[in-house]
């Protein structure tokens, strides 16, 4: 049987970036600072790695709910509730193979083909293969980089059209490191009413922000609840990235849908990683507030240096890991000097354009996958490269 070539290269443009360039220069021995992972550098708590000793030791090795554990939906019901001012029972939440998995089974349940999927440009790139698998069309409605990337509703509007039927919100985003008002928040929320649009709202980094930036998750606001699909993940500020665990939130309605991707998919999540993630969410914040405290010193390192090179100045991130320097006082294009910095100065960063026209013009760099010794000298070795510019 001959395969769909349209299935083999869905996404593809948009998989790797710069990192099959680094791979090659590194299979080669070259010295690299990688910063264009989007990874934390901690180790996992030691207390969420013992929960799983403990499971496995009592033998928590077997078949489990397709939902997830009662137990961990229990507990992620009452963190949704505290944190994110959510009210979902626990038949309104699905344990998933992290954020990816959640996300990429809410685009196959809720998206059929010809559907207009819209994603705010800069983008998080994956978000268009999984809806691309749906059949769905994506649109970009692209943000404006002299109004520090805010929401623009006349922006997203002006792509609402009788086939639209979901957006996407990354919050905080993933380039650009902003954290989204409220006010903001509502104007998307105002659009996906007034046209009964689904929204889905990835908020992995809801507990990286910054200098008092509020996390909303826009599930929240009024009319919102029944509309969302909010997907979260343990990846960051529980440095759980390798243990793939995450899980969703929305309306009763939604989810047997969603649930029957889930079943066919992965059939469960792994039982005794949802016992680490069990003791994540009930366990100690002290780790987890260490880690967004090392993330907040490394960031204020990354902007004081970039803006002291030439033809850089960098907004200073409200969330996430993410710096996103604007270079066009380099007047180069973002490709073409991600490739040089790789080349010569033997940093990864990654290309703006990799998220989208509206991310030309500035490079992605992640602070907080690195120690503050290997990001000093990742800076040091930018500063050398963008002086010789």
């Amino acid at each position: 049987m001959k395969w769909p070539a349209q299935r083999l290269v869905l996404g593809s443009k948009k998989s790797f970036g710069m990192y099959e360039k680094a791979a090659r220069l590194e299979a080669e021995g070259l010295d690299l600072i990688h910063l264009e992972f989007g990874r934390p550098h901690a180790d996992t708590p030691g207390h969420i790695k013992e929960a799983v000793k403990r499971a496995l030791d009592a033998g928590i090795v077997h078949y489990g709910d397709f939902r997830g554990t009662l137990s961990l939906r229990e507990a992620l019901a009452a963190k949704l509730r505290d944190f994110n001012r959510l009210d979902y029972g626990v038949d309104e939440i699905l344990v998933t193979n992290g954020l990816t998995h959640g996300s990429f089974a809410a685009f196959m349940a809720a998206i059929d083909p010809g559907d207009e999927v819209i994603l705010l440009e800069p983008y998080y790139p994956q978000h268009i293969g999984k809806s691309e698998m749906a059949g769905g069309r994506i649109v970009t409605a692209p943000l404006d980089a002299s109004r520090n990337f805010a929401i623009d509703k006349a922006a997203i509007a002006a792509r609402i059209t009788p086939r639209t039927r979901m957006i996407v919100l990354v919050n905080p985003a993933n380039p650009t490191g902003r954290v989204y008002t409220r006010e903001e928040l509502q104007d998307l929320a105002d659009l996906a009413i007034a046209h009964d649009l689904l929204v889905l709202s990835d908020e992995v980094y809801e507990y990286i922000t910054y200098d008092k930036a509020e996390h909303v998750s826009i599930a929240s606001l009024p009319g919102m609840r029944e509309r969302t699909i909010t997907c979260f993940a343990f990846t960051k500020a529980y440095s759980m990235d390798g243990w793939r665990i995450g899980y969703l939130a929305a309306d009763a309605k939604l989810i047997p849908a969603i649930l029957r991707i889930v079943m066919t998919d992965v059939t469960h999540v792994n039982v005794f990683v949802q016992e680490g993630a069990h003791a994540a969410v009930t366990g100690p914040l002290e780790p987890m507030h260490a880690m967004v405290e090392a993330d907040r010193r490394k960031r204020d390192l990354v902007v004081r240096a970039l803006n002291q090179m030439p033809g850089v100045t960098c907004a200073m991130p409200e969330g996430t890991i993410y710096a996103f320097p604007d270079i066009r006082g380099t007047g180069r294009d973002s490709e073409e000097l991600a490739t040089a910095i790789l080349e010569e100065a033997h940093v990864v960063t990654e290309s703006g354009a990799f998220y989208g026209p509206a991310g030309e013009g500035h490079l992605r760099i992640c602070f907080g996958s690195v120690s503050e010794a290997h990001l000093n000298e990742a800076m040091e070795r930018l500063s050398r490269f963008f002086n010789r510019l």
